[in-house]
């Protein structure tokens, strides 16, 4: 496929437009102009690059990619030998950030929501068709404890958990993967037992402990690990593409 082609379909899956974020979303970097084998990941760092190279990859599809809000503009340093690498190799890059986390079918919130058993029920910003955060309930009612080691199992990491001064027992649970632990107030506001986020703040134990909710943190890049891998499966199972999914260890 084209690979103008393969970003209007990325696009009319994901629908960036609708979406205010803090980066461009689709192809960042453009290279050869067929594409049949993609390499997707959580992030565009060198590793991932190197890896697609190796591969002989046409391109590589992630969440985490180039040119962020802020940063500076100009190409030098570890930012260079990255879209060098890109470019002399013919490697096409595509990136989509809070489209990936909010998608309903291969989002980083419902994929996380279907690894811990969480039955969605909205956005945690009322009134927001695509809230960034989302909450949800459990079938079954669990302790801290035990929710947290259901998170452990899920994403082969533990998580960081604050339960002091919690409910005894977690049934509705307020989530956002990746760096969304500032929605925490807004899960207490809609009435949950626990939130979810990948990153923590200092002040995030603070806020948990003295509005009575237990906290959970398991990790930026563990809570974002299968967005990206199911947009994957979803460009193999469904327009043919060879896709092959590397996950660039990241204990953060």
């Amino acid at each position: 496929m084209n690979n103008f082609k393969l970003e209007a379909l990325l696009n009319d899956f994901l629908s960036p437009q609708l979406i205010n974020d803090y980066c461009p979303n689709g192809l960042q970097v453009e290279g050869k102009a067929e594409i049949t084998k993609v390499i997707t990941g959580v992030t565009a760092c060198q590793a991932l690059i190197d890896r697609a190279i190796a591969e002989h990859a046409d391109a590589i599809l992630v969440h985490h990619g180039f040119f962020w809000k802020g940063e500076p503009a100009e190409i030098r340093g570890m930012k260079y030998r990255r879209i060098k690498a890109l470019i002399e190799n013919g490697i096409n890059l595509y990136a989509y950030h809070l489209p990936l986390d909010v998608h309903a079918e291969v989002g980083n919130n419902v994929q996380l929501a279907q690894r811990l058993g969480l039955d969605i029920v909205g956005g945690l910003e009322m009134g927001n068709p695509r809230s960034i955060a989302i909450y949800g309930e459990l079938d079954t009612p669990l302790t801290g404890e035990e929710f947290a080691a259901r998170i452990a199992m899920a994403l082969q990491r533990e998580p960081l958990h604050i339960g002091d001064n919690a409910p005894a027992l977690i049934k509705k649970v307020g989530w956002c993967t990746g760096g969304g632990q500032d929605y925490i107030e807004l899960a207490v506001q809609q009435g949950c037992d626990a939130f979810i986020s990948g990153e923590v703040s200092e002040r995030t134990t603070h806020i948990a402990r003295e509005l009575g909710i237990h906290y959970f943190a398991a990790g930026h890049h563990a809570t974002e690990r299968y967005g990206v891998k199911a947009l994957g499966e979803w460009l193999a199972k469904e327009h043919g593409f060879a896709v092959e999914f590397i996950d660039i260890n990241n204990p953060v």
